[in-house]
């Protein structure tokens, strides 16, 4: 990469509080990460999770997102959910106004809201869920998180939300650029280094090597490391140390799109 002088800055996001109790893992995560999209209930995650969530990341400074989901614990929010989209517009407000609740009992605020699992992907697909949710966001906040390469992408902007483009140095991607499935053999990266690496290819170069070795452009401003992974502590520091050494800054953004510091 040529030596423009630029200091390039990128958010690191983790998807936490998807146990009943906050687990140390979580903690752990929260000392790396400049943003976290917590579970609502859903798909996993409790009041008290929430709320020791929300004050560990205040504590810290970093920023809150609500992680929605289909009402589907038994699946981890994993598949997909017949539900008619009135019904899954309320579910949205419904996750996010109790996850407000708890960051405000400790002082703390909600400022984007990201998918998780079946919704994210069904959000990216699908014009009329991404309808029902964008038009469930709207009242709520100003900041979505999604992928690159979604339709959704024009329609949030067309509502007058502020889009941050989203990477998963953790999963491999298909030559299209959408997430390999689960299911598909090498979907997910193991080795810390390699998601460290993947990380610092999405931050430098704007893409990166598919399942398949093609190249992938993925124009995203936050990486996020799934939290219910057992290493992923681990992953989260690896990609850290990586961009940092790349001379990456990694900030935050707020809901303004501004990027703001990590306290010191």
């Amino acid at each position: 990469m040529p030596d423009t002088g630029e200091v390039i800055s990128i958010d690191l996001n983790a998807d936490l509080a998807e146990s009943d109790q906050l687990m140390a893992s979580d903690l752990a995560i929260l000392d790396v990460v400049t943003s976290a999209s917590l579970a609502c209930g859903f798909h996993a995650g409790s009041a008290s999770a929430m709320r020791a969530a929300a004050e560990a990341c205040l504590e810290r400074g970093v920023v809150i997102g609500a992680h929605v989901s289909y009402r589907d614990r038994a699946g981890f929010g994993r598949r997909r959910i017949d539900v008619a989209l009135d019904a899954l517009a309320t579910d949205v407000g419904e996750q996010w106004a109790a996850l407000a609740s708890e960051a405000t009992s400790v002082g703390a605020e909600v400022t984007y809201l990201k998918a998780h699992g079946a919704l994210y992907h069904a959000v990216a697909s699908d014009a009329e869920v991404a309808a029902a949710v964008l038009g469930a966001v709207g009242p709520l906040c100003r900041t979505i998180v999604l992928p690159p390469n979604s339709h959704a992408v024009e329609a949030a902007t067309h509502a007058g939300l502020r889009v941050v483009l989203e990477g998963f140095p953790d999963r491999h991607y298909t030559p299209t650029g959408s997430l390999a499935g689960r299911d598909q053999p090498g979907a997910l990266v193991h080795s810390a280094d390699d998601v460290g690496e993947r990380a610092r290819s999405m931050a430098l170069t704007s893409g990166v090597a598919a399942v398949d070795g093609t190249w992938v452009p993925l124009p995203v401003e936050t990486l996020c490391i799934h939290g219910d992974h057992p290493e992923a502590p681990d992953r989260a520091r690896a990609v850290r140390s990586a961009l940092e050494s790349a001379g990456v800054r990694v900030v935050a953004f707020d809901a303004s799109g501004l990027h703001t510091n990590r306290p010191s």
